[in-house]
């Protein structure tokens, strides 16, 4: 298989966070523009669910073949942590997805107008009586979940040509119990990209709580790849990493 270049690796990862940022991020003011005020019913909590899955599987089947489509830093740090990926591309995929992020909150406030920041641009916060230890719990759990089922799905044992359908199934169930809580980032991107802009569009943001996700997420993703890799998987660390893009061309040509 011909390797992409890093640049279009890190252009695929931009364009992927975006798309999750705009479409995921974005369905949470849209639904409150639409159906009023939070606290969300289970239903509304259902779509919204249901878009973030959307845009993972629809970006694991457009550039999972480029970049691995990993559009979450937790995700790209847990990989490299665990020899899947070379450290030297983990700087340009974080600041390729923080770039995505911020796009599609930008694009966001673009389709739906300043009401989108009124109803607070779907940033990611505490839930009503919810603390830092709580939220912590929450989000590592969450992005734990996410990751192990990550590793799984790119395993070249698994299943072929699931993996994108696995991971966002994954993204929808995880939502459900965590979103009360947290409201779900278990993404260090998605948390920030809309935290950045809807603070320079003019909405208040809670920067006190960012350290908690960020923290959160990174632990959680990386205990989850080196429980997967080192635990459960039982194989060698010394053996040659095979690239998360290359895993999903294999699925691909399997299916």
């Amino acid at each position: 298989m011909e390797e992409n270049g890093l640049a279009q690796k890190l252009l695929a990862e931009m364009l992927g966070t975006g798309m999750l940022v705009f479409i995921g991020v974005g369905s949470v003011p849209a639904t409150l523009i639409i159906g009023g005020t939070a606290p969300f019913t289970m239903a509304e909590l259902g779509m919204i669910s249901l878009a973030f899955a959307t845009a993972v599987v629809a970006s694991v089947y457009a550039i999972g073949h480029i970049s691995g489509s990993q559009i979450n830093p937790a995700v790209t740090l847990a990989l490299a942590a665990t020899g899947k990926m070379p450290w030297r591309e983990v700087p340009g995929y974080l600041a390729a997805q923080a770039v995505g992020a911020m796009l599609g909150s930008v694009a966001i406030i673009g389709v739906l107008g300043h009401k989108a920041v009124d109803v607070g641009l779907g940033i990611a916060k505490y839930g009503a009586g919810v603390g830092a230890g709580q939220a912590f719990i929450a989000e590592a759990i969450g992005t734990f979940l996410l990751a192990f089922v990550v590793f799984g799905a790119i395993d070249g044992r698994a299943p072929g040509g699931f993996a994108g359908t696995a991971i966002g199934l994954a993204v929808f169930a995880i939502i459900i119990p965590v979103a009360p809580a947290t409201g779900a980032a278990i993404n260090p991107a998605r948390a920030f990209g809309p935290m950045l802009i809807g603070q320079i569009a003019g909405t208040k943001v809670e920067w006190s709580q960012f350290p908690v996700y960020l923290a959160a997420e990174v632990i959680g993703a990386v205990l989850a790849g080196l429980v997967y890799v080192f635990v459960l998987n039982n194989r060698r660390a010394d053996r040659p990493a095979v690239s998360v893009p290359e895993q999903i061309a294999s699925e691909e040509a399997l299916a």
